[in-house]
């Protein structure tokens, strides 16, 4: 016998109805696994000042969220694991030699200004992690440009050091100013093959996530075989650096894009749901955009990095490249 159909049994609800057995908690999950390679190298090169920092930025995001979430009078959100890996992305984009204090300091900007005062996770319009690191970029520029050298308890008579952009960005503007060919004298001068490899492996100075390409590749591509992410952003934002770097001459074409915050910004930070395009349209878009302005940066800015600010104006442009992209209904006019 048909049971007797009641109002239960119709529930309407908003679209989209698909289901995707995908959790905000095993998203960010697969995040954090795929940063463990960065952050092994990161504590290889810089010790226990790069570990001290990772727990602060991590712990005090922890507490900052759990202490928004009741000043807000909102459910407890720290079991999505996404202010875990908000401090630990806030962590791998410092100096491993900050004080502990500044560190702590960006965790509660990220987590309090940053994301939950607009709202909590999914309202944010700008990637948290970033918006902390260019807030203390401007309140403590000092400690925040100021690198420990790889393997630094080795030779503690050279604790800091500069780093591979911050090297080219006087390199070339003391040749233009001779009318020298730079391209060639900072090879030469730097080593060439030698320094490209330095920089794959992590052996130069930095922040404690960004220094290893070859570890952030193997995140990259742990996080592509998961589909957490898609080629669109990374491959349009790596590939604009490069061919941008080939024509505007300068620095080596690999330099550009293993230095920096290129690969950390191109795979892990630009590719953020929240605050990037859902279209693929808007994707290649968007990493094209990062990539441009991040190269405009580096040549005609004061500061020799530009990823940072690169995706947090792009952020600011995500609802209109949504709206430029976004798909036509089928038989609309």
């Amino acid at each position: 016998m048909k049971p007797k159909e009641t109002a239960e049994h119709y529930i309407l609800s908003s679209s989209p109805h698909a289901h995707a057995d995908v959790s905000v908690r095993r998203l960010m999950l697969d995040v954090i696994i795929a940063l463990l390679p960065t952050t092994a190298m990161g504590i290889l090169f810089f010790g226990m000042p790069a570990v001290w920092t990772i727990a602060v930025c991590v712990s005090a995001a922890l507490v900052t969220e759990a202490l928004c979430r009741i000043a807000m009078k909102r459910d407890n959100t720290i079991g999505d694991l996404s202010a875990v890996l908000t401090g630990l992305l806030l962590a791998l984009n410092l100096p491993a030699g900050i004080p502990l204090w500044m560190a702590a300091v960006g965790s509660v900007f990220a987590i309090g200004v940053a994301k939950q005062a607009f709202g909590g996770l999914g309202m944010n319009p700008f990637n948290p992690a970033l918006a902390a690191r260019a807030f203390m970029l401007i309140s403590f520029t000092g400690p925040m440009t100021t690198w420990l050298k790889p393997f630094w308890w080795r030779t503690p008579e050279a604790v800091t050091t500069a780093t591979p952009l911050a090297e080219m960005k006087t390199w070339f503007t003391a040749e233009a100013a001779t009318s020298a060919s730079p391209h060639g004298l900072y090879s030469a001068a730097t080593g060439g093959l030698h320094q490209i490899w330095n920089m794959a492996i992590g052996n130069t100075p930095g922040c404690i996530g960004e220094v290893s390409a070859i570890a952030l590749a193997i995140g990259a591509a742990y996080l592509l075989w998961r589909r957490v992410i898609t080629w669109h952003i990374p491959a349009a934002f790596i590939a604009t650096v490069f061919v941008y770097s080939l024509f505007a001459g300068g620095a080596p074409a690999m330099m550009q894009v293993l230095s920096g915050g290129v690969m950390l910004g191109a795979f892990f930070m630009a590719t953020d749901y929240v605050t990037s395009p859902t279209t693929s349209a808007g994707k290649l878009v968007f990493g094209f955009g990062c990539g441009l302005l991040c190269m405009l940066i580096r040549q005609f800015g004061g500061y020799p990095e530009g990823c940072s600010f690169a995706i947090l104006v792009m952020n600011s442009m995500c609802p209109l490249i949504n709206r430029w992209t976004r798909p036509r209904p089928f038989g609309a006019k």
